[in-house]
């Protein structure tokens, strides 16, 4: 065999992080990043493997996202791809109310709203958190704790393989609130849904349950957590039995009626454990780690260029339209939502709203007071 031994030859790594430590936090609002070991099947540490965790730490607003927030995330995804010894990302919320429920309304109403300029800014760095996803050299599982909806819904979509809680519900919010699902829904769920249940989910704001969308193929499991003295408890608020009732499907449907009221009365004093959750996290990364890496990443890729497409297509133009926005509907959206304590509602008044367009009314001061709920009296 030919010696190569004299050939000039730096050891060591190089150092491919963009960023330090400046956007990781342990306090909320923020992003923790951390490394666990990777575990084996008997749950024992490997020596020198990891996984990532990027996990969002804004309980107290059900994990909605800031500006600050979304820098961690980009920093989290783009340390996680560059390091060797990381195996899988995972990306999680701090509790168990919400991996995420979209952008901070309460920055919205408060700073963006009126400032199109800044909110296009913002959405520069929406996109590259939805593509720090997307163009993670590490497999991406989204670990769905609770709620995934709005703009949660579209980062969780954005990830390779989705894990979730049964007691997490789904969904968006935008045409309701003020906006369109733009950061990912409506280029990601006509791969992940037939058409028109695209549609709808895209544009009813309905909440689906985890049961629904793992049978309608949206996620890759979910898996029960609350915990009792007999064991793990399915979710019982949701139809988790196979049968149909006039003519329809019902697995993964909500309860109604009394039935409904008790399943809620049961969920609020469950005791929720994540034991389950966090097996099937392993067990995945478990797989990935057994296989050749470049194949996966190179397949995993292969598999991204079909979300990618239509992304990277819509990416620019709807950052445009949603800045736009900003000076229009999502003026009334997020200050409707953001005021609902003082108010009593979240939402616009509809019809109003639809009856002086119809009329040909200019969208001024008049028009938008005429369709905001006043603060309730004393």
């Amino acid at each position: 065999m030919a010696d190569l031994s004299w050939l000039p030859r730096e050891s060591g790594l190089k150092d491919h992080f963009l960023c330090g430590e400046e956007h990781f936090s342990q306090e909320a609002p923020g992003v923790i990043f951390e490394k666990k070991p990777l575990l084996d099947p008997q749950g024992k540490a490997v020596p020198d493997l990891y996984t990532a965790w990027i996990v969002l730490n804004n309980p107290a607003q059900y994990n909605s996202y800031t500006t600050e927030m979304i820098k961690g995330v980009i920093a989290g995804f783009q340390r996680a791809s560059a390091d060797p010894s990381v195996v899988a990302a995972i990306f999680t919320g701090v509790g168990d109310k919400a991996f995420c429920t979209g952008g901070n309304t309460k920055e919205y109403a408060e700073y963006y709203a009126g400032r199109p300029t800044e909110y296009g800014t913002y959405m520069d760095l929406f996109n590259a958190m939805v593509d720090g996803i997307l163009n993670c050299k590490k497999p991406t599982i989204c670990r769905v704790n609770g709620m995934r909806v709005a703009g949660g819904q579209e980062i969780g979509m954005a990830c390779d393989t989705t894990i979730s809680s049964d007691l997490a519900v789904f969904g968006q919010a935008g045409p309701r609130h003020g906006s369109a699902p733009d950061g990912g829904s409506t280029d990601f769920l006509p791969w992940m849904l037939p058409m028109e249940l695209a549609m709808w989910n895209c544009i009813s704001c309905e909440l689906w349950s985890a049961y629904k969308m793992r049978r309608l193929g949206l996620i890759a499991k979910c898996v029960p957590v609350i915990h009792t003295e007999k064991g793990f408890l399915r979710n019982p608020a949701v139809v988790t039995e196979s049968w149909l009732e006039a003519g329809e499907i019902v697995y993964g449907e909500f309860k109604t009626g009394p039935e409904a009221e008790k399943a809620r009365e049961i969920v609020k004093t469950a005791k929720i454990d994540f034991r389950l959750l966090d097996a099937e996290v392993n067990r995945i990364v478990w797989t990935y780690a057994n296989l050749f890496p470049n194949c996966l990443h190179k397949s995993i890729d292969g598999i991204r260029l079909k979300k990618k497409f239509f992304w990277d297509q819509a990416k620019v133009i709807n950052r445009h339209w949603l800045a736009a926005n900003m000076n229009f509907e999502a003026f009334l959206g997020f200050h409707a939502f953001n005021t609902k304590k003082i108010t009593g509602r979240d939402v616009i008044d509809f019809i109003e709203y639809r009856r002086r367009q119809a009329a040909g009314a200019a969208f001024d001061a008049e028009f938008m007071a005429a369709v905001l709920a006043r603060p309730k009296t004393a």
